[in-house]
């Protein structure tokens, strides 16, 4: 049985990498291999969910633009990716990036006003694309897309969801007996976070109270970081390489950590026991800061790990096209693969260190005085 789960495991990951040497594959031989391009592509957020082939060829999965430019607009991001020509101001002496936007388009039909360069969206002025420094200087009108990041995200939210109703309908049906399907792999890794994340920072019994968020956040980091490797659709969603969703996550336990404290964690921010009063002036502006840096750091933390282990799998991937020569697989491709499998201890890792960090800092603005 292990070797079949073993077996199944290294055919996932090949066929993951099978469709990153596929992609790849689709640059046009005239054209040189842009390393950065190709590997920006994968791991930023796109209003199309890309599947394979090139340009108008290819095959995507396009998403619902939805802007509020006075008023609502709705329509398919199809209509920014096959668009017209778009115009680019000034024409002389044109800058890199305004030689790149002249290969980008502008919207057809609903989306004539608009054009999308590098995933963002900008308001056409007379049908042009205007630059200032290399950089677009047209109003962009707010984004509400559904975009790549967005549609994993409710995916991911959608399987927690399923994971969690089903495993508790089966104990609200069965009783406290021996797990089986679902439950049987969900309960172990309730009970490690309750045990071995809960338990040991929020002491005195108070971990009942932060049980649901930091069982929340371990599975949902869990279930994305895995997701992001499961080459479902080829390229795959980077969404806990996302620093929007890694911030996020992070105000959360600033909330809860803030809100929760008491006066004795307060105490030791703005009056710490033991430190002259002449020191105070110092340390308290530093402990207000330790708030902040904390959960700036859980954030940073998921957000490189993850990017990190995406850029390296695709950095040996592209050693093959960067050389011409297929003889390199024999060489990158092992090396992708063996990050591919440690991709996947990471994936534990992080959702376990965030949640133990977080129960870290509850604990310390929950504990009470000792004397």
């Amino acid at each position: 049985m292990k070797k079949l789960k073993t077996i199944l495991l290294l055919l996932v990951l090949a066929f993951q990498l099978f469709f990153g040497l596929v992609h790849a594959s689709n640059t046009e031989k005239s054209e040189p291999f842009d390393v950065s391009e190709y590997i920006m592509h994968h791991i930023q957020d796109a209003h199309e969910w890309h599947l394979w082939g090139k340009g108008h060829e290819g095959t995507s999965i396009y998403l619902p633009v939805i802007l509020w430019d006075n008023g609502l607009k709705i329509f398919s991001s199809k209509e920014l990716y096959h668009g017209d020509t778009i115009e680019v101001l000034p024409k002389a002496s044109a800058s890199v990036e305004e030689s790149k936007a002249m290969h980008y388009l502008k919207g057809k039909g609903a989306a004539t006003q608009y054009a999308l360069f590098h995933e963002e969206i900008y308001k056409l002025n007379a049908g042009a694309l205007e630059f200032h420094n290399g950089h677009p200087k047209n109003a962009s009108p707010l984004d509400l897309s559904i975009t790549k990041n967005v549609l994993s995200l409710f995916i991911g939210a959608f399987l927690l969801l399923v994971l969690m109703l089903s495993t508790a309908a089966y104990y609200r049906k069965n009783g406290a007996v021996s797990p089986r399907g679902i439950a049987k792999f969900i309960e172990p890794l309730i009970v490690f976070v309750r045990d071995e994340v809960a338990i040991p920072n929020i002491g005195g019994g108070k971990h009942q109270r932060y049980l649901g968020f930091l069982t929340t956040v371990f599975f949902f980091i869990l279930i994305n970081n895995l997701l992001g490797m499961i080459p479902v659709f080829p390229g795959g969603a980077n969404l806990t390489g996302n620093i929007t969703i890694t911030l996020f996550l992070a105000v959360c336990t600033l909330c809860i950590t803030v809100f929760s404290g008491n006066k004795n964690y307060w105490k030791h921010i703005i009056a710490t026991p033991g430190v002259p009063l002449v020191l105070l002036p110092i340390m308290i502006p530093i402990e207000l800061v330790g708030i902040f840096t904390k959960p700036f750091a859980l954030m940073i933390r998921l957000f490189a790990n993850i990017t990190a282990g995406h850029i390296i799998v695709l950095a040996l991937i592209s050693i093959i096209f960067i050389n011409k020569a297929a003889a390199w697989g024999f060489l990158s491709v092992p090396m992708a693969l063996f990050i591919s499998i440690l991709e996947i201890l990471v994936a534990f890792l992080q959702a376990y260190l965030f949640s133990m960090l977080s129960a870290l800092f509850i604990g310390a603005a929950v504990e009470d005085e000792h004397h």
